[in-house]
């Protein structure tokens, strides 16, 4: 399968894709504050393509837990120059991390590829014509209010294939859909174990999966480290989920995960 993010390609397949977070905001949960200026953004992304990052999603509003939502124009002034500036710049497939139809909308004409939406395109009703109109990729991942389910796994497969229906409606083609289950998100650490465990039930959507676990709290319930030292605990799911049919996963530790990554494909892409 070609996936089309406008005028971007990715052989859908062929290995593992790596997208690098690039979070332009003062409290995200691994590196808040950390890559917040112009510069600083544009720096840590040139070095994540340096490292091997196929995609930089950049996000201009903490998703975390208890996270303090942003306005609309704030969140647009934290991610579209670092859009501008780095697409003038670089061949990378660039990501906006954005839940809002008119953040998506400024960072598309700024010269961005893929809209990735942690509320696959069930929050914002605008949402799916704005990937539709510029022919975007779209990461549609699911999400929830309460943790509370009778299965999971059957649980996300049902959300996501609303999603779909949301998105073919708009006219938004397969070929542009990546579908992600949302790891951490409205989700227990024993409905985040279990996920993990049957990732590959996923397959039956046919779409392209995005796997972002990176750093996050699972992790540090199950190895009980903080945030900062969650690297083998990170490597350790990049490489079940590649086993378990993965097309992309979503990392703060480029140069380590993307050698996480080459390294299983080897083993089961054969």
């Amino acid at each position: 399968m070609i996936l089309k993010c406008r005028d971007k390609t990715l052989e859908i397949g062929k290995r593992t894709y790596i997208m690098g977070i690039l979070n332009m905001t003062p409290d995200s949960f691994s590196d808040g504050g950390k890559y917040n200026t112009l510069e600083k953004g544009i720096e840590r992304a040139l070095q994540m393509i340096e490292e091997g990052a196929d995609i930089i999603d950049v996000g201009g509003e903490s998703t975390r837990p208890g996270y303090t939502p942003v306005d609309e124009e704030e969140e647009i002034r934290r991610v579209i120059p670092v859009i501008e500036r780095l697409s003038k710049i670089s061949d990378v497939i660039i990501s906006v991390d954005t839940m809002k139809a008119n953040v998506a909308l400024r960072a598309l004409e700024a010269g961005a590829h893929i809209v990735n939406d942690v509320w696959g395109l069930q929050k914002d009703p605008k949402m799916a014509e704005v990937v539709a109109k510029y022919k975007a990729g779209v990461v549609m991942m699911h999400n929830s209010i309460s943790a509370e389910y009778d299965d999971v796994v059957k649980s996300i497969i049902e959300f996501l294939k609303k999603s779909i229906e949301i998105a073919e409606k708009a006219g938004i083609e397969r070929n542009q859909m990546i579908v992600d289950p949302g790891i951490g998100f409205g989700k227990t650490l024993e409905h985040n174990l279990e996920v993990m465990n049957r990732l590959e039930e996923l397959k039956v959507l046919g779409l392209p999966v995005l796997l972002g676990t990176s750093r996050k709290s699972m992790i540090g319930k199950v190895l009980n480290v903080d945030v900062e030292d969650r690297l083998e605990g990170t490597a350790a799911t990049v490489a079940v989920g590649i086993v378990k049919g993965v097309d992309i996963i979503r990392v703060h530790d480029v140069k380590e995960m993307s050698r996480v990554a080459k390294m299983t494909d080897a083993m089961v892409r054969r």
